[in-house]
């Protein structure tokens, strides 16, 4: 398999827990300089966010991210992305997670390249 570049590539959240804030309006914008990444995002309960990870070799992402809701609220958390390749060869990424704010809760998500 080839090594996971996730640069310029943008992402849907198509599926979260009730607990999280991203939703089917919010795209992630993503950009990766060797094994560092970054995201914008916004959309839905989100009004920015911002992400910074590591990629692993097969293309696992350890990341922290935080944004602000449209409470105005200041949220932070930790990610744990698992990548799976589909037949189109877009990325689907399976998402563990906990917030470092607010309730401490935890969750999973998926979102999908567009």
């Amino acid at each position: 398999m080839d090594k996971i570049n996730y640069n310029n590539r943008a992402f849907r959240a198509i599926q979260n827990s009730e607990n999280g804030e991203t939703s089917s309006d919010t795209i992630f914008h993503y950009h990766q300089e060797g094994n560092i990444l970054t995201a914008n995002y916004s959309g839905g309960k989100i009004l920015k966010g911002h992400l910074i990870g590591l990629v692993d070799e097969v293309g696992n992402i350890n990341m922290r991210y935080h944004q602000v809701n449209n409470k105005g609220e200041l949220m932070t958390g930790i990610c744990h992305s698992i990548p799976e390749i589909l037949e189109s060869g877009k990325i689907r990424l399976h998402e563990i997670w906990e917030w470092t704010s607010g309730d401490q809760s935890k969750g999973e998500s998926v979102i999908e390249e567009i």
